[in-house]
C-alpha cells in the first residue's frame, strides 16, 4: 500500500516540495527503511516515529517500510520529517486518508508529542505561493507559520490528536495569529541621554540610524565607543513589512524563531567577538547555516576592537558591504543569505589605544602603529561611510552627571527623528528596490541627489583635497540626503554637503 504525505525541504532561503512515500508491503521480512538522500538525523526518526506511535498506544505494523523522500536528489537534513513519516504509517494501521492541499511538518519526541521545529515560516511562505492551504505543524511552531495570511494552521500537540482528528473524532482549530509584544531591539544597553559629551559621535550616530550608513568610531580606551553603540540600537527605526519578513526568513532557517514566536518587528543587533570564526560570521559548515552577517540583515553587525578581527573575516565583508548578500559554495551545493546591514565599527589607533590621546602618552612605535593600523585595508575602510573620532571626555564632564542627563536628548526623541527621516526615503523610493539612502546606485544617486552647482564645487573640492576615491565620493552624496532628509528639506543644501564631509574617510592618524 502507497501513501504519499506532501512536506518540505528548506535549502537555506529556498523551499521545495518533498513527498514523503510510504509503502507497507505484506511480502519480505519485516523492517523500515529510509531512502532518498536523507541525512543522520532523518535516518535516526526511525526510531522516533517507531517509539512515538507505540507510545501513542497504537501497534506498529510488523510490515516491510519503505519511506522515499522524493526528490530523491535533493538532500534532506533535520528531524522536521517525523510527523510526516508517521503519519503515512498511521494512515494504513488507521484507515484515515490525508487531507488534499495540505502540508506537515514536526519532530516527534518518544512520548508522541511534537516539539517546536525550525523552518515553519519558510513552508508558510510556500504555502502561500504554490496553493497549499491546511498547514499541520507543531503547536509551538504554529503562531510562526500563522504570520502569513490566507492559511489554516492547524496546531499539533501530539501525534494520538492529528489522528483522532483525521479520523474525524476531534476538531483541532486553525490558530489565530498573535503578534508578539514589541520589545527593545537587541543589545539596548543605554540611553542616549547617558553618553555625556560626545555630540558630534551621537550626530553621527544619528545620521547613520537615518540612513542605514556604515560607521567607524576610532578613539582610545574609555572614550565611549562601545557605549555609544551600544545606545545606537535603541533608536534604530523598526522594520517595515517587506524587512520584516525578509529577516523572519532567515530567523526561521537557522531556528532563531522561539516557541510561540512570531514575525520579527525591530532591527536585530548583533556583537560577535573577535575571536568569531570565519563560518560563525560569514556563515557555512558541512550544512550551511546563516552567520552573523545574514543574521544582521537590515540590522546592525556591530565589530568591536575591529583591529583584532583575523584579516579573512574583515575582508570576507567585502562583497556583503558590496552587493548586499553573500554566498556560500560547497561541493554539493551553493547557498545566497541576503546581508544588507549597517556596519559598526570601533579601533584603536595603535596597539596601546593612546595615539589620539590628549593627556596620555603612547608607547607605541611607528613601526607597530602602521603595521596595527593596516590590519584594516584600504577597501573596506572605503566601503564605510561616517569615520569619526570619539575623544576622551574630561572628568569635569562627570560633575553632577544625573543633573546633566535629565537635560539631554532621550532615545526615544532622537528615534522619532531617524524614523520621520526613513518614512521621507521609503516615500522617495516607492517602486524602487530599495527603501534606505545607502542602497542607492549610481543611477539613483543622479534621480534622486541632483546638487546644485555650489554644492557641488564644494564637493568637488574636498575630493581633490582629500584624494577621495569614486565610492567615496558617492558615499558623501548620499550621507549629505541623509542630513537633508532629517533636516526635512527636499534639496542637499551647502550645510549638508559641509556637514557631511566632516564624516569623510580619513586615516587612523588624522581620525
Amino acid at each position: 500500500m502507497l501513501i504519499k504525505v506532501p512536506s518540505v525541504v528548506n535549502l537555506g532561503l529556498e523551499t521545495i516540495k518533498v513527498d514523503i512515500e510510504i509503502n507497507l508491503a505484506n511480502k519480505g521480512l519485516p523492517g523500515f527503511e529510509i531512502v532518498g538522500l536523507a541525512g543522520k538525523a532523518v535516518d535516526e526518526s526511525k526510531e522516533r516515529v517507531r517509539t512515538a506511535i507505540v507510545s501513542s498506544e497504537v501497534d506498529f505494523p510488523q510490515k516491510k517500510i519503505t519511506v522515499n523522500m522524493a526528490p530523491a536528489d535533493v538532500p534532506k537534513e533535520g528531524s522536521m520529517y517525523d510527523l510526516p513519516i508517521a503519519l503515512g504509517i498511521l494512515s494504513s494501521v488507521l484507515d484515515f486518508p490525508i487531507p488534499q492541499k495540505s502540508l506537515f511538518l514536526g519532530e516527534l519526541s518518544f512520548d508522541g508529542s511534537l516539539r517546536h521545529t525550525k523552518g515553519a515560516f519558510l513552508m508558510a511562505l510556500f504555502a502561500k505561493e504554490n496553493g497549499f492551504v491546511n498547514l499541520y505543524v507543531p503547536k509551538d511552531s504554529a503562531n510562526e507559520a500563522a504570520a502569513i495570511k490566507g492559511l489554516k494552521v492547524f496546531p499539533v500537540e501530539n501525534l494520538e490528536q492529528i489522528c483522532n482528528h483525521l479520523l474525524g473524532k476531534i476538531d483541532i482549530y486553525p490558530i489565530t495569529y498573535k503578534q508578539g509584544k514589541e520589545e527593545k531591539t537587541s543589545g539596548v544597553e543605554f540611553d542616549m541621554k547617558e553618553v555625556l559629551g560626545q555630540e558630534q559621535a551621537k550626530r553621527a550616530m544619528e545620521i547613520a540610524a537615518s540612513g542605514g550608513h556604515n560607521i567607524i568610531m576610532v578613539g582610545s580606551p574609555g572614550s565611549g565607543k562601545t557605549m555609544l553603540a551600544r545606545a545606537l540600537a535603541g533608536i534604530l527605526p523598526p522594520l517595515n513589512e517587506a524587512e520584516s519578513l525578509e529577516v523572519t526568513k532567515i530567523y526561521s532557517a537557522s531556528g532563531g524563531i522561539p516557541p510561540g514566536g512570531s514575525l520579527i518587528t525591530m532591527r536585530q543587533f548583533r556583537a560577535p567577538h573577535h575571536t568569531a570564526s570565519l563560518a560563525g560570521l560569514v556563515g557555512g559548515g558541512s550544512k550551511p547555516q546563516p552567520g552573523e552577517i545574514s543574521l544582521a540583515h537590515r540590522g546592525v553587525l556591530f565589530l568591536d576592537e575591529f583591529n583584532e578581527f583575523p584579516r579573512t573575516i574583515v575582508e570576507a565583508l567585502r562583497q556583503p558591504l558590496e552587493d548586499g548578500h553573500l554566498t556560500i559554495s560547497r561541493s554539493k551545493q551553493r547557498i545566497t543569505y541576503p546581508a544588507d546591514f549597517m556596519l559598526v565599527a570601533s579601533a584603536n589607533p595603535c596597539p596601546c589605544g593612546y595615539a589620539m590621546h590628549p593627556k596620555k602618552s603612547c608607547n607605541c612605535s611607528q613601526n607597530q602603529i602602521q603595521k596595527y593600523q593596516k590590519r584594516i585595508s584600504g577597501p573596506i575602510l572605503d566601503r564605510i561611510d561616517l569615520h569619526i573620532s570619539v575623544m576622551p571626555v574630561d572628568a569635569t564632564e562627570f560633575e553632577g552627571n544625573q543633573e546633566k542627563s535629565e537635560f539631554l536628548e532621550a532615545s526615544e526623541k532622537i528615534r522619532q527623528r531617524v524614523i520621520q527621516a526613513r518614512q521621507r526615503q521609503e516615500a522617495r523610493f516607492a517602486g524602487e528596490q530599495i527603501c534606505a539612502n545607502s542602497q542607492m546606485k549610481n543611477s539613483h544617486i543622479k534621480k534622486y541627489c541632483k546638487l546644485a552647482n555650489d554644492v557641488e564645487e564644494i564637493l568637488r573640492q574636498a575630493s581633490l583635497k582629500f584624494q577621495l576615491s569614486a565610492r567615496s565620493y558617492m558615499k558623501m552624496i548620499k550621507v549629505a540626503r541623509t542630513i537633508a532628509d532629517l533636516d526635512g528639506a527636499d534639496e542637499i543644501a551647502i550645510s549638508h554637503m559641509a556637514e557631511a564631509l566632516q564624516y569623510k574617510p580619513k586615516n587612523f592618524e588624522t581620525a
